[in-house]
């Protein structure tokens, strides 16, 4: 009976350590390990596992953009700054990535919101409501009400309407947050 049981012990040590070494080196577990600690609000190791990827397969790099909301709340707003620079690379019409890009520059070393402004990545052709009218508030050229506004228009179904105004909520208090 203990021979069996050693047996069948022994049998299940390779797959447990295949399983093992695969949480290191897939870079698809080590992607969802990343999101994983990201929400637990484990910003460093979601930044630790997120950069391996990228050294498995250097052309995620600029697609990693969850990777810039990491470096933001580590508050690594020069390496988050570079990310979303390059995210814009592969992603062009992507205000969420101005966005994030504006409050990296607003908090980095020297910067400010008047900087910020100056360099806001423009975009052009972003579907979403109320995108447009988040692009103009980050720009100066906005209000909060017209975000509000354009999230709230044409009478949206209860669906659509709570996915515009997640953004709208989302996005005017990221930047209230960097107007101080």
């Amino acid at each position: 009976m203990k021979a069996i049981a050693l047996f069948v012990f022994l049998l299940g040590l390779p797959p447990a350590a295949a399983a093992a070494d695969e949480r290191k080196t897939d870079p698809a577990v080590l992607q969802q390990r990343g999101i994983e600690h990201f929400f637990a609000g484990r910003m460093k190791e979601a930044v630790a596992d997120w950069d391996r990827v990228i050294a498995m397969m250097p052309a995620q790099g600029p697609r990693h953009w969850q990777r810039g909301l990491a470096l933001y709340y580590l508050g690594e707003y020069d390496k988050g700054i570079a990310q979303f620079e390059s995210h814009q690379t592969v992603n062009r019409n992507d205000v969420e990535n101005a966005a994030w890009h504006f409050l990296c520059v607003a908090r980095a070393p020297g910067g400010s919101v008047a900087k910020a402004r100056e360099k806001l990545i423009p975009i052009k052709g972003d579907p979403r409501v109320p995108m447009r009218e988040i692009h103009a508030l980050f720009a100066g050229t906005g209000t909060p009400e017209a975000v509000l506004a354009a999230a709230r228009a044409g009478d949206p179904p209860a669906a659509v309407l709570r996915n515009n105004l997640c953004y709208a909520h989302l996005y005017l208090g990221l930047y209230h947050e960097a107007l101080g």
